[in-house]
């Protein structure tokens, strides 16, 4: 959808990550290009994929909310063990990689954004996501942590760039194995394809029947300009 129509009719920007790990497949991506161009709540779905790169995955995120300022943003990422669908609440001024990016890289205790808020909140409404999900028989949680690799660091890049933007609903997901990875893993929890997809949809129109939820406010804490521990 050309960006003009984009901006005219409203739009959900949706993104997903590439497989990394050594998978074969990312089961964020798998569902979020399966819904671009499906229209929920009366937008339009445009769906992203973004690199498990913490050099490059910012830069394209910044592009896309450049490009369509979407009325919605939900990113969405794979959290491998994870048995439920995960709405994460906070991100943290930090990346900490316990395993290399695609690019092979692994920081250790460098800020997201030197001298930014040490966290930011959800702008989904969490509790109402969730109660739709549960309604509709998918497990879900809310989660306390988005982790400290490349899905923690784009929800706080996503976060503080629209954060003069109030009106935008804004927010990250995380989802689990699909069921063809959980085999590789001994039998690890697994939701599928279809699974995922439905409750994308149930989030997406969770969070465009009203603003985005109120949240506390931004920990800011002291400034850092360099190093910042987790």
């Amino acid at each position: 959808m050309p960006p003009s129509q984009a901006r005219t009719r409203g739009c959900v920007l949706l993104t997903g990550f590439d497989a990394f790990g050594g998978e074969r497949i990312n089961p964020s991506w798998q569902a979020v290009r399966a819904l671009h161009d499906a229209r929920i709540g009366g937008c339009a779905v445009v769906a992203r994929q973004l690199p498990t790169s913490f050099a490059h995955a910012p830069r394209l995120l910044r592009a896309a909310l450049r490009e369509l300022n979407p009325v919605l943003v939900l990113c969405v990422g794979q959290a491998g063990g994870r048995a439920q669908v995960s709405l994460e609440r906070v991100a943290i001024n930090v990346c900490d990689a316990r395993s290399a990016d695609n690019d092979g890289a692994t920081p250790c205790d460098v800020p997201v954004l030197a001298g930014g808020p040490d966290a930011y909140f959800s702008r989904l409404p969490l509790r109402a996501c969730l109660g739709t999900l549960h309604a509709a028989g998918i497990p879900a949680e809310i989660s306390n942590s988005a982790g400290t690799f490349v899905c923690n660091q784009v929800m706080y890049v996503l976060l503080h760039a629209l954060r003069a933007r109030r009106g935008v609903a804004a927010g990250f997901v995380h989802v689990p194995w699909l069921p063809q990875q959980a085999l590789a893993h001994r039998a690890a929890p697994s939701m599928s394809a279809a699974q995922v997809r439905r409750a994308l949809r149930i989030i997406i129109a969770s969070a465009l029947q009203g603003q985005p939820a109120a949240t506390p406010r931004q920990a800011r804490g002291r400034k850092r300009s360099s190093r910042h521990s987790v």
